[in-house]
């Protein structure tokens, strides 16, 4: 860039945008419609009134499943993780009990936490597929009322 003065100017044939223009995405070369992810929310014509969708009562239901499912799901995984370093830390002999072999509680106790995690995935799994058919109850609902039925 050529510099006049204390502004800069663009170099004769740069394609660089002017400073302020509309968009920071250069139409150069495009003449089709931006793509949905590229809209602002001023160009978004398919705007969900989200206060609305919020004061129904079947998103409410959505949301206090999900709270119903994950803050206890959370709290036990939080529980069941931290509970091998404070056992091994405050029941050392107990955690060195050996089960078979070399094989103690702790390593045992380490070793299940693989498969609680595992399981608590499949378990969420299971329930976020009952969430999304809930979504599309209300996203439904939301349709049909758009189109005035």
């Amino acid at each position: 860039m050529a510099q006049l003065g204390a502004r800069l100017e663009p170099e004769p044939g740069d394609l660089t945008p002017i400073i302020g223009s509309a968009t920071d995405i250069s139409p150069l070369g495009r003449t089709a419609a931006k793509p949905h992810h590229e809209e602002t929310a001023d160009e978004d014509v398919d705007v969900a009134a989200w206060d609305q969708i919020a004061a129904t009562e079947e998103f409410r239901a959505l949301i206090a499943a999900k709270v119903r499912f994950i803050l206890p799901a959370t709290i036990f995984f939080i529980v069941y993780y931290f509970a091998l370093p404070v056992l091994v830390g405050y029941a050392p002999s107990f955690m060195d009990t050996k089960i078979f072999g070399p094989v103690n509680i702790a390593y045992l106790f380490a070793l299940s936490q693989f498969f609680m995690a595992w399981i608590l995935a499949y378990i969420y799994l299971r329930q976020a597929g009952r969430f999304d058919q809930m979504a599309k109850n209300i996203i439904g609902k939301l349709n049909l009322k758009r189109e005035g039925k």
